[in-house]
């Protein structure tokens, strides 16, 4: 009788989702209504062109999105853990009030959805109470881990790409201002210029172009390039270019400093690397070619020892 209560409290809670989903695609086509009558207003009665009509896709993301904005706003999360879901959007790629809408909105719909699946699809695993309050509550948590673990692991992957691409951003920008380009058009060009070679530094380089272009301070602006990400290089390339811009000093001489000194970085990182891999071979050795190796040597003797004490008996 217990997990029928239980089951009836998951579908109960599943179809609440959905009520709330209805309610609020309504809310969106309602908007959307009053948007296309200002837009008539605005435009002084005139017919606009019939606009294609969104995919069910872009549909079902614009409804996570505003959900999940509906929750980032009602308080029930702190604006310490939106800060840091918005900065891990942000160094995977993800910028814009709909990537945190859709990011909540995911992980609430998984916490939501994956238990319904895991009691029809587990049912006939274990029994009691104890394994059903197991595997409720294993799908809840792992539907609400699964998003974050794969913003993480995008936002690893972001970060390496990026900084992989530092020293060769420089190099451009370094060609760039002995041509007398200013540090916006610089900064422009090179965002540019990397976007078929790394795309992930030339979508951070063109979000920083962007901000200089609409007025924002020029500290502020370098100091968020580095920041954004949390790496070294650009931090390092941001108070670079602070200081260079505040004392006067040469940029070129700066920049060419600091890009001797991530590629010397970088090879000794390498070597690094290399100087660890007879250690970790040494494992694999043990495993694989040293019995072969026993066996090549050792077992001509052990054979002939054998047959020797076969012939005595």
């Amino acid at each position: 009788m217990s997990q029928t209560y239980i089951f009836l409290a998951v579908v109960f809670l599943f179809l609440l989702v959905v009520a709330a989903g209805f309610y609020l695609v309504n809310e969106l086509a309602r908007s959307g209504r009053l948007a296309s009558r200002i837009e008539f207003v605005k435009s002084g009665g005139q017919v606009q062109q019939p606009t294609i009509p969104r995919p069910d896709g872009a549909l079902l993301l614009r409804l996570l999105s505003a959900f999940g904005m509906r929750i980032a706003r009602s308080g029930l999360l702190s604006g310490k853990t939106l800060a840091e879901m918005t900065a891990t959007l942000e160094g995977a790629g993800f910028r814009g009030g709909r990537g945190l809408g859709l990011f909540i909105g995911a992980k609430i719909l998984l916490g939501l959805l994956l238990p319904v699946i895991a009691f029809f699809a587990f049912r006939n695993f274990g029994s009691g109470m104890l394994w059903l309050v197991v595997k409720l509550g294993g799908a809840a948590i792992f539907g609400l881990l699964l998003p974050e673990t794969i913003a993480t692991n995008i936002r690893k992957r972001h970060l390496v790409q990026v900084e992989a691409g530092v020293a060769d951003a420089l190099d451009m920008m370094v060609i760039c201002a002995d041509a007398g380009l200013a540090l916006e058009a610089g900064l422009a060009r090179v965002a540019q210029e990397m976007e078929g070679l790394n795309s992930a530094l030339s979508k951070e380089l063109t979000q920083t172009s962007r901000e200089l272009q609409i007025g924002s301070d020029m500290r502020m602006a370098m100091e968020s390039l580095g920041q954004r990400t949390g790496l070294d290089p650009l931090k390092r390339l941001s108070t670079t270019l602070i200081q260079s811009l505040h004392y006067g000093t040469p940029l070129t001489q700066a920049l060419r400093t600091l890009s001797g000194e991530l590629r010397q970085e970088a090879l000794v990182k390498f070597e690094e690397r290399a100087g660890r891999l007879p250690t970790l071979m040494t494992i694999p050795m043990i495993l694989f070619i040293l019995p072969c190796v026993f066996l090549i040597v050792a077992g001509p003797a052990i054979i002939n020892v054998l047959a020797t004490l076969h012939g005595q008996k």
